[in-house]
């Protein structure tokens, strides 16, 4: 029987549930303390902690630290890892870029680990094929950085041999580990354009599909690889037994990365850029990657009232696009390597420079113009802080998330596809010229505090990321928000032009706000002009520790758009 009471009560709980959801700023996790979008309580540690986006990742990175090997150890460890457990990220066949706090020097130290592009590749041969250069195939693989990377931070910071750190995860890759979830989805959703490139399948399809959730996967032919690193050092893979076995690979397969490209690699340490916003140092690394931007961002931000406007407001999602739009335009033009251009970074960075920019923002109408770069690609992020107090910024990436497709199989690694991101525009800053190292994407970034290491966060997903990293700060200094609430808090990402390398006269790009915000924030922004896109993602993915100098201990977060997990001990 039809029980009218009931079905009013019901009706009523729906209405109040339905305006709850639209007048707050994300889902409702229930929470008893903090805000109520905050997925979990912030961990909180002694003596070490760890924060990568896998958690077997995350456990070695402790059990080295517990062995004795100190954060540098661990980052490497768990690095070499991932490349195992999440391929559909990082690996050894991309880059690697670090931020370091040593304990003992009481300095920030900068690692820029990127390959440069094939010198048997010109630029003739690339804008033959077209007027952009190929996402997957031979033609975008450039000198993978990583390994060169792990052995610079060991050689100048670590404790553990090297054969110490590698053992976990050759012991993965030859014994299994269960496939997790996400990246089982993103494994999947690889073969589509990867499967036809020789090699791929032997490495990753042994059975003839990807592994599923749960099911146990190896990769023998990477723990042997990692076995002879952990054997001969930096020098296998860039000049002896790893290093020709890539130069047949590409020979045979219409590739132009040779043996003397990988002889010629060399990793670089760089000054950290450091800019303050309301008493906090946020430091990244210069071009050629996009750190800067979201120096850039909160540079020009810094002249709001961003509290008072609050989070779920038009106004503020308003006031950050339009700035992210400026820094792009900058972006777009500026950034490149340094090897082959003098670029303006301390104007770029400068207040000065930013109270220009400041003047060109509408508070009611969206920009039209934008140069704003792509946000498909995966790449890992992870942190680790040790008991005597260095912490390490680190990220790795393969591009476009398991890289070109080019799978040298008897290695058991992708080669990346970074070189897609140059331009093929004559005069432009990151034209293409072999012997040179693309515009980046994957930023780590670290956090000062009077002088002091504060935290070390990055949140990954191509130019996502400038963009995460303001609105994490902006989070915690502005809106008072934790370090787990300030990755789990909803999301504004700004998207435009699909070269982050040209000028391009755009209609003001697409906003893409994640679940949370209020219909009647979102209403107020396209009366302002903006296009409002529904979007699952990519948001990014965000990791980071923090020290409490006070209390002495160490506080992790993790994203919880990812598999991964924050612990310490």
């Amino acid at each position: 029987m039809f029980n009218t009471k009931r079905s009013f009560k019901l009706l009523k709980l729906a209405i109040v549930s339905t305006m709850l959801s639209a007048a707050t700023p994300a889902l409702s996790y229930d929470r008893i303390t903090g805000h109520h979008f905050a997925s979990r309580s912030e961990v909180i540690a002694q003596h070490a902690m760890a924060a990568t986006s896998q958690p077997l990742a995350t456990q070695v990175a402790l059990d080295i630290m517990k062995q004795g090997g100190n954060a540098i150890d661990a980052a490497i460890a768990a690095n070499a890892v991932l490349g195992l457990v999440e391929p559909t990220g990082c690996g050894i066949g991309g880059d690697l870029f670090a931020i370091v706090w040593d304990a003992k020097t009481k300095k920030l130290y900068g690692l820029n680990a990127s390959g440069r592009s094939p010198m048997g590749l010109s630029f003739d041969t690339l804008k033959a094929q077209g007027n952009s250069i190929p996402s997957y195939g031979p033609l975008p693989v450039s000198v993978p950085g990583a390994v060169d990377g792990w052995f610079e931070l060991h050689g100048k910071f670590g404790h553990l041999p090297m054969d110490t750190l590698l053992k976990p995860a050759i012991d993965y890759a030859n014994k299994g580990f269960p496939v997790s979830e996400l990246i089982a989805y993103y494994m999947e959703k690889s073969v589509a354009v990867r499967a036809k490139y020789p090699g791929f399948k032997e490495v990753f399809m042994p059975n003839g599909a990807m592994p599923k959730k749960g099911e146990i996967f190896k990769n023998p032919a990477l723990a042997n690889t990692y076995s002879i690193l952990a054997k001969q050092g930096r020098d296998a893979f860039y000049q002896g037994e790893i290093a020709q076995q890539i130069d047949e690979y590409m020979k045979a397969n219409g590739g132009y990365l040779s043996i003397d490209d990988l002889k010629a690699h060399r990793s670089e340490w760089v000054e950290p850029v450091g800019v303050d916003y309301r008493g906090y140092t946020l430091w990244e690394l210069p071009p050629n990657t996009q750190g800067i931007a979201a120096q850039q961002i909160l540079n020009i931000l810094e002249g709001y009232d961003l509290t008072s406007m609050g989070l779920d407001s038009a106004q503020y999602v308003h006031t950050f696009v339009e700035a992210k739009k400026l820094a792009f335009a900058d972006r777009a033009k500026y950034y490149a390597d340094t090897d082959f251009n003098t670029l303006p970074i301390d104007k770029l960075v400068s207040k000065e420079y930013a109270n220009e920019r400041r003047k060109l923002i509408d508070p009611n109408k969206a920009a039209k113009r934008d140069h704003a770069g792509p946000v498909e690609g995966d790449t890992i992020y992870l942190t680790t802080a040790d008991s005597e107090g260095n912490m390490v910024s680190l990220i790795q990436s393969n591009y476009r998330g398991m890289g070109s497709g080019m799978t040298p199989a008897k290695l058991g690694f992708v080669l990346q596809n970074r070189g897609e991101l140059f331009s093929l525009t004559p005069g432009h800053n990151n034209v293409y010229e072999p012997g040179k190292r693309p515009f980046h994407t994957i930023i780590p970034a670290f956090v000062t505090k009077d002088g002091e290491p504060y935290m070390s966060y990055g949140v990954m997903g191509g130019a996502t990321q400038p963009q995460m990293h303001a609105q994490i700060l902006i989070n915690m200094i502005d809106f008072g928000m934790n370090l787990q609430e300030a990755g789990d808090a909803p999301r504004i990402l700004h998207t435009g032009s699909s070269q982050p390398t040209d000028e391009v006269m755009l209609d003001g790009g697409e906003v893409h706000l994640e679940n949370g915000f209020s219909p009647a924030t979102r209403r107020s922004l396209i009366e302002k002009g903006h296009k409002l896109v529904e979007a699952l993602g990519p948001y990014g993915g965000y990791q980071a520790i923090l020290k409490d100098a006070k209390n002495r201990v160490y506080y992790g977060a993790s994203e919880t758009r990812k598999d991964g997990q924050a612990a310490g001990y």
